[in-house]
């Protein structure tokens, strides 16, 4: 969100002395008495729209100077288009051609570099911290792996210890550098800040007091599943025990958090009612006018402490979806899916009815997705803690959704209650609206990832 501000000022700074340049003396007036700061103000706006759906609020890693050059390019033709349709509706409230033009050329000069400052300094700022990795097992290995692809998050891995490795094997990019036995030695040449300790088996192979001896000189010793968490923003259930749930001190909801978010949740939920009701109605005859049936979906899902409720969706299905089959998972390309259905799955107008059980409290605009009871019944046998997702409210959008693909297998819901547990552990306020801020993007465009 720091970004954001940031960004706002300098397009804003761009427009203004675009400004300056095509009024001189007389700029003044033209800001405070002929609306000019309201017209670079919706400019503005409409810039900063497009770096939010080019993506750009998401990836803060400037891979390449030129990719980002094309996306703002892209970004300022789509508001030089902005700006000619609002032209159609009302002048007033478009700034003048030469000032676009003065502005776009400077947003294409000075936002890249830019941006690539921005970087740097996060980057430098924060510093880079080496980790040593101790053993092999697959959540290490996929963290590493993460860390290559991500080095804005911070970390670079120097290498992994272990006895069941050959040394010089490359995982992941990086080298066994030896076994557990010449651990004072690798971490003497390899200087790490941190020590990932990523053993599956640890009785009488984990050098304890070494390690002790290691955390009191400062160098920080870390779980694999800790720093999993903090890589892919999700817990991972892999090797997840029972005992690391009970005992951690960090793990939420924490219930000023929940009361919290169940005020603002019925606070938007009010406005997005009203914001939402002509598109709403539109809809509504829509789906009356291109298929048989009720205009309203309704179905039993589960809710807060396993507790049932109904949740109100608009009808994408036929009526008798399920009258032979029974409860099923819906699927990609459903063929149970009515013609105005598709579109309206894919754009989730079908879930703005969703916004009154947020007003009845049932619901809160960020949580995990309720599912069916008798799905419910089914994926808590099969996946562990799949029940600990009810913690909290379910919500219309959530960590999972922008985060993740549609799925309809085990596995994708395995992937989806880590994003779930993960959320449900750091719910807060901050969160709840990084999540929505992000969501716009996901229902128009169907893209996932941070």
């Amino acid at each position: 969100m720091a970004l954001v501000v940031l960004d706002a000022l300098v397009v804003l700074a761009c427009f203004l002395v675009a400004a300056y340049i095509s009024y001189g003396d007389v700029t003044e007036l033209y800001l405070w008495y002929e609306n000019g700061l309201v017209k670079i103000g919706i400019a503005a706006g409409s810039v900063l729209l497009g770096l939010y759906f080019q993506n750009l609020y998401a990836e803060l890693r400037v891979r390449s100077l030129a990719v980002l050059l094309q996306q703002v390019l892209m970004v300022i033709s789509v508001v030089f288009l902005t700006q000619a349709l609002l032209a159609y509706i009302d002048a007033e409230v478009v700034v003048s051609r030469r000032l676009m033009i003065i502005a776009a050329a400077l947003t294409l000069a000075l936002f890249p570099p830019w941006r690539r400052l921005y970087a740097n300094v996060l980057y430098k700022g924060f510093g880079i911290d080496r980790l040593l990795f101790l053993g092999t097992d697959l959540t290490g290995i996929e963290i590493a792996q993460e860390l290559a692809e991500k080095p804005e998050l911070g970390f670079s891995g120097v290498g992994f210890v272990d006895d069941r490795a050959e040394p010089e094997t490359t995982l992941a990019g990086l080298h066994v550098l030896g076994p557990l036995a010449h651990l004072p030695e690798i971490i003497a040449k390899t200087r790490p800040n941190r020590i990932i300790v990523n053993l599956a088996e640890r009785r009488q192979v984990l050098p304890v007091d070494l390690l002790l001896d290691l955390r009191f000189s400062g160098i920080r010793i870390e779980e694999a599943s800790g720093l999993y968490e903090a890589t892919f923003g999700r817990i991972t259930t892999r090797r997840l025990r029972p005992s690391q749930l009970i005992f951690s001190a960090e793990l939420g909801p924490r219930p000023w958090n929940m009361q919290v978010q169940t005020l603002y949740s019925f606070i938007i939920a009010v406005i997005g009612v009203i914001v939402a009701a002509p598109v709403m109605l539109l809809v509504a005859i829509a789906v009356r006018l291109t298929s048989p049936g009720p205009v309203l979906f309704r179905q039993k899902r589960v809710g807060l402490n396993g507790k049932h409720f109904t949740l109100y969706k608009f009808r994408s299905m036929r009526a008798d979806a399920e009258a032979a089959t029974g409860a099923v998972w819906a699927k990609r390309n459903d063929p149970r899916v009515t013609s105005i259905g598709g579109f309206l799955r894919k754009t989730r107008l079908d879930e703005l009815p969703q916004l009154f059980n947020v007003v009845t409290g049932k619901m809160a605009i960020v949580g995990p997705r309720p599912e069916r009871p008798e799905f419910v019944s089914v994926l808590a046998e099969q996946i562990p803690f799949y029940r600990q997702r009810h913690a909290v409210k379910p919500g219309v959008t959530g960590w999972a959704q922008i985060n993740y693909k549609y799925g309809d297998t085990i596995e994708d819901t395995i992937v989806k209650l880590e994003y779930d547990l993960y959320y449900i552990k750091n719910l807060s306020p901050s969160l709840d609206m990084f999540i929505m801020f992000h969501t716009a993007k996901v229902m128009l465009f169907s893209t996932h990832g941070q």
